[in-house]
């Protein structure tokens, strides 16, 4: 008997232990900038206000939820600067830059919104200008926070600049919760809590039946 009970607290302990699942990591809803380099795309090292393309470059644009740059999803779809650039001739004293636009997919979206199609541009710009001015020549209107940080291309999204959210797993993603979900949320869960009083209920049981045995 006792060694059942030792079994049944063994397997009770285990099953409240499982129930606490895997924590939610935190991500960011943002726009992630790119350089396309050969066949592959890089992630840029500098943001969009600064970064010159030469004439000739494709950089790219990507929405989506992820916790840093080694997260990132890459713009999809094609990416050859003679293709989208086919039908923007050459002109003195500018330059060319092919830009690729991916919105995204529905689950990295704001809560009632829905992510447009992607898109390619050819910008024909002076030659000292920079991304963002190549951006704006073709994807208006921009938005941008006040530390600069490039917030919606084409208007979307309406609102929100990098919010953070957490990610159950990839492709995933809720708004932060609340202080107060959050409060709730921080402490053991249910399972803890179950595999808790079960453990306790059945160590009674055996400090009963072995007293039970003594005073036979």
């Amino acid at each position: 008997m006792i060694r059942r009970l030792a079994a049944l607290l063994v397997a009770a302990l285990f099953l409240g232990l499982a129930g606490t699942g895997p924590a939610q990591a935190a991500g960011y809803r943002y726009w992630s900038f790119w350089d396309r380099d050969g066949d592959r795309w890089v992630y840029a090292t500098e943001g969009p206000s600064t970064a010159r393309p030469a004439d000739g470059a494709v950089q790219g644009f990507r929405f989506s939820v992820s916790e840093d740059s080694r997260d990132a999803s890459r713009p999809r779809g094609a990416a050859s600067f003679e293709a989208i650039c086919a039908r923007t001739p050459a002109r003195d004293g500018m330059k060319r830059v092919a830009l690729v636009v991916d919105f995204g997919t529905p689950a990295d979206a704001p809560s009632g919104e829905t992510p447009p199609p992607a898109r390619t541009a050819c910008a024909r710009v002076r030659q000292d200008a920079t991304t963002a001015e190549a951006l704006a020549s073709t994807a208006k209107p921009l938005r941008y926070d006040p530390n600069a940080l490039l917030c919606a291309i084409s208007g979307y999204p309406e609102s929100g600049c990098g919010d953070q959210v957490t990610t159950s797993d990839k492709g995933n993603a809720s708004t932060e919760p609340s202080a107060s979900s959050a409060e709730e949320n921080s402490g053991p869960s249910v399972g803890v809590y179950a595999g808790g009083a079960l453990i306790a209920a059945l160590a009674a049981a055996a400090v009963w039946q072995a007293r039970r045995r003594r005073n036979v």
